[in-house]
């Protein structure tokens, strides 16, 4: 696998997370756009953003959240894994207990604030 600009261990989780969720490099289609937004005009003259598809699943992820091309391939990789797994675990995924956790807690802080008005 490529050099991404990161840490050995974000490297080694990421191949993990990839091999468990069936996603090899052969399978994804990368390409790049430029990027826009904050980052001035060196931003808007290279292409940094990494548009990348997994040819199996049809799924597809834009990525333009750091300044740097090498990052940004290695972001759109961990999202793409990430909706790979909601599609396979659905409930069990991450992503879907993290928005569980925070539906619940919203709950609770609506009931503590009702609470407080009644009385």
């Amino acid at each position: 696998m490529q050099n991404f600009g990161v840490t050995p261990e974000k490297m080694q989780a990421l191949e993990e997370r990839m091999a468990q969720c069936g996603i090899r490099d052969e399978d994804l289609k990368e390409s790049f756009i430029r990027s826009g937004g904050p980052g001035g005009q060196k931003v808007n003259r290279s292409e940094t953003c990494v548009a990348l598809v997994h040819l199996p699943s049809g799924r597809a992820v834009k990525m333009q959240r750091a300044r740097s091309q090498a990052l940004n391939r290695f972001y759109a990789r961990r999202r793409l894994c990430e909706l790979i797994e909601k599609d396979l675990l659905g409930g069990a995924s991450a992503e879907a207990k993290k928005a569980a956790k925070v539906k619940k807690q919203k709950a609770r802080r609506r009931r503590r604030q009702r609470k407080g008005t009644l009385e």
